[in-house]
């Protein structure tokens, strides 16, 4: 064994390498995408690794896999699993042969997402098991028993880490060299395997069957544990019970009860907590899953004990929990003083407000701004998508209108070109979003003869949750370069007549390009082609000269971090600026200029 200081999605990684994993599928999204990089990073023997080109092809071809018996891991963010629903669903019924484990994110707040949600919601919905980790160190344990039950009652599991579980670090003893599992091949046998109504209909009452026992089983697994006595008892979950472990551990005469694995409800564990308990707080993010669970169980056992928690209004429903927040909750629940009352923080500063911005020298700024004023003046409408562009809603750009979920602003902006023919209904996306999800939506433009410009920031990366390589990238995660796939050549496949591709930081020739295409009826499509400033960064520098008349365009167009006004003067960063040229062609003494 050897010690590794590793972050949560390490552990989950290097859990399921320990578990033997064949192969390891998914999508990039935050807070989920180190685990399949640190696979890549650490995987030892024949192991395929892919970034598949969304979550619903991640989960279908590790379905397969597992048909053989392999073991195989998904991982995506909780955003994603809503993608890889459709054969979740049914892959819930069909079940698997090899140990299959979908790790879906939870991103509490949000932090990063465009919605908080609940992953364990979705075990309940998809009548599967799921297990909730509390540390990384628990995650590297439990992962790996994830597999064992997934294989054991045949059936694909859940796996729900949250943000601070993913993010944060620990030291784990792990093996020195892993195996993948031997596994025997795929057996033909269509009445298992193809799922039709009838299967479909045996499977599901062989899943109500099946729950209650895993269940039970869940009763006596070890992650699930009781510490403390009294007539007061705390249910927690997931980081939740970490917090309030932190606080409780000056407090014996109150159980603290932790739930692992909060589907199936371990319902005799959860009878056996609850003996002599009079009050009983859940604290959990961010579904009251447990509380109503227990709720469910002390009227179907009719036991007397008073249940406090987020639907009886002592927990907020929405947001992540923190230790100070739930150390408040907890003094409210034993009526006791925080631990550092009466210490006064009167004289603390407020924390600085850093909204995301895009970075200095981004090729999207120049795309946004290039849109900006080539429709100044012109009804237009502009629908954003999931991504770092997604920032252009930011002043002084504000060219972001709507931002629904990955791929709609395409669709969108054809629902906008219908009701508002006099208008120019612009759809952004990224080339890594394009792969993913937006190809259907163009498909649909073409199909139903829609009139939008379509305009694909194309940066040859999937920058915002890591840079990770996509289908136009030309590399793949097993290591091998490989053909791109040309974004131009598959729109003129779709038939788009129309494709542009312009350099954005080209600021008069995008204009035109993008003028023209405004003018043209149908769908239009121009490639916004400029790298990513983190992965290829000149040594050019921005420089403003004495001829500057303090007009302060440059910062009130385009928003650059890099540019700001000190001692009232408009003052260029070195640190931040990258060179790109963009604040050089919209000042109108040409004043700003570069320097080697």
């Amino acid at each position: 064994m050897k010690k590794e200081y590793v972050m949560g999605n390490g552990a989950i990684a290097l859990g399921a390498l320990a578990a033997g994993i064949n192969l390891v599928s998914g999508y990039p999204g935050t807070p989920s995408s180190e685990i399949l990089e640190t696979v890549s990073k650490h995987k030892q023997g024949n192991v395929h690794v892919e970034w598949s080109v969304n979550e619903k092809a991640a989960l279908e071809l590790a379905a397969s896999a597992s048909y053989c018996g392999a073991r195989t891991l998904v991982t995506m963010k909780q955003v994603g699993l809503n993608v890889a629903s459709d054969p979740l669903m049914s892959l819930a019924y069909v079940g698997v042969k090899g140990g299959m484990v979908i790790v879906s994110a939870d991103d509490p707040g949000p932090i990063s997402s465009q919605t908080e949600q609940d992953t364990r919601m979705f075990a309940q919905f998809c009548r599967i098991p799921v297990f909730d980790p509390s540390s990384p160190e628990e995650a590297y344990e439990m992962i790996q028993d994830a597999f064992t039950y997934s294989e054991k009652y045949k059936t694909p599991v859940l796996f729900r880490p949250t943000t601070r579980i993913c993010h944060a670090y620990a030291s784990i003893d792990i093996p020195e060299t892993t195996r993948p599992k031997d596994f025997d091949g795929f057996v033909k046998d269509s009445k298992r395997w193809v799922i039709f109504p009838k299967l479909s209909f045996q499977n599901h009452a062989m899943i109500e069957k099946r729950n209650p026992l895993i269940g039970d089983d869940f009763s006596t697994y070890s992650g699930n544990t009781v510490t403390g006595t009294g007539k007061k008892a705390v249910f927690a979950s997931g980081v939740s019970y970490a917090y309030a472990k932190e606080y409780l551990q000056h407090h014996p005469e109150v159980k603290l009860c932790r739930i692992a694995t909060p589907y199936p409800f371990p319902e005799q564990f959860v009878l056996s907590c609850l003996e002599g308990v009079d009050d009983v707080l859940c604290i959990e993010e961010l579904s009251p899953f447990m509380e109503s669970e227990l709720l469910k169980l002390a009227g179907k056992h009719h036991l007397s004990v008073n249940i406090y928690g987020k639907e009886a209004g002592h927990i907020k429903h929405s947001g992540e929990n923190s230790a100070n927040y739930i150390e408040k909750v907890l003094c409210d629940f034993l009526q006791t003083e925080p631990r550092f009352a009466g210490t006064d923080v009167s004289d603390m500063p407020e924390l600085p407000v850093r909204p995301p911005v895009l970075c200095a020298g981004c090729p999207h700024r120049a795309s946004f701004y290039a849109v900006k004023k080539a429709m100044t003046g012109k009804k237009s409408y502009f629908c954003g998508d999931i991504g770092c562009y997604t920032l252009g809603n930011a002043m002084p750009l504000d060219m972001v209108d709507t931002c629904l979920c990955m791929g709609a602003g395409i669709t969108m902006a054809q629902g906008f070109s219908w009701m508002d023919p006099d208008s120019t209904c612009f759809a952004f996306v990224g080339d890594s979003t394009f792969f993913a999800s937006g190809m259907t939506g163009v498909v649909n433009a073409i199909y139903n003869e829609a009139n939008i410009v379509l305009c694909i920031l194309d940066n040859s990366t999937t920058a915002m949750t890591g840079h990770q390589p996509h289908p136009g990238t030309g590399r793949n995660m097993m290591g091998n370069v490989v053909e791109k796939v040309d974004i131009k050549k598959v729109l003129e496949g779709m038939g788009v007549k129309k494709i542009v591709t312009t350099n954005p930081l080209d600021l008069k020739n995008t204009i035109d390009v993008i003028r023209d295409c405004a003018n043209t009826d149908g769908v239009k499509a121009i490639i916004f082609q400029s790298p990513c400033i983190a992965l290829f960064q000149s040594d050019k520098k921005m420089q403003i000269s004495d001829t500057c008349i303090q007009c302060k365009k440059c910062i009130r167009e385009i928003g650059c971090p890099a540019i700001s006004i000190i001692e009232n003067k408009v003052t260029i960063n070195s640190d931040l600026c990258t060179g790109c040229g963009l604040c050089s062609q919209i000042c109108p003494v040409n004043a700003i200029g570069g320097e080697k």
